[in-house]
């Protein structure tokens, strides 16, 4: 409590966050058009539990990021990953804290095909990683990806994430049960 009786407010991130290509802020509604531009591509979705999505899946994706903006406190930052100078959404990333007792946060990125190779979802993780842990106060932050994307592994391990399990058969992806990685990093091991 402090001196006016209040519990102190729970650690937020201060959006937006900005790095030398990208700036990562809340999504609005209006970025409906470039959220399906990714969500419905069957090469975006295919190792992720979700799409490709219909226009309505996506307009639904978006009405939930909205709503998260909403909790008090929150807990959950979905990101709109735009590219200067134009500020357009080229996908999307998030933290969100899994473990509030033991400090745990995830991560999670996905990027439309035409940005892929250029280290821009590394480059907009390694800032959410920054911002969960500096203005989180995280301790630990996990990933998780499909066994087969050796791409989304690499990012995970430029940004110095170590990898801590190999999961047979632990998520249906697409009607199938699918091998997933665990990756992990500790607050004292982030530069």
């Amino acid at each position: 409590m402090n001196l006016r009786g209040r519990a102190p407010a729970a650690p937020q991130i201060e959006l937006p966050i900005e790095t030398p290509r990208l700036i990562l802020r809340d999504f609005k509604k209006s970025d409906l058009k470039a959220v399906h531009a990714y969500s419905s591509l069957e090469e975006v979705a295919r190792y992720l539990v979700w799409g490709p999505n219909s226009l309505a899946q996506s307009k639904q994706a978006i009405e939930g990021f909205i709503d998260d903006q909403r909790m008090r406190p929150r807990e959950i930052f979905d990101v709109a990953v735009t590219l200067k100078p134009k500020r357009e959404v080229i996908g999307g990333a998030g933290v969100r804290i899994i473990d509030r007792d033991n400090l745990t946060g995830e991560i999670g990125y996905t990027l439309h095909p035409d940005y892929w190779g250029f280290g821009l979802a590394t480059e907009a993780t390694r800032a959410l990683l920054d911002a969960g842990f500096n203005e989180l106060g995280l301790q630990r932050i996990v990933a998780h990806c499909d066994q087969r994307n050796k791409a989304s592994a690499r990012v995970m391990e430029r940004l110095g994430m170590r990898r801590e399990g190999a999961f047979r058969g632990s998520k249906i992806i697409h009607g199938h049960w699918r091998d997933e990685y665990l990756y992990a990093i500790l607050a004292e091991d982030f530069s």
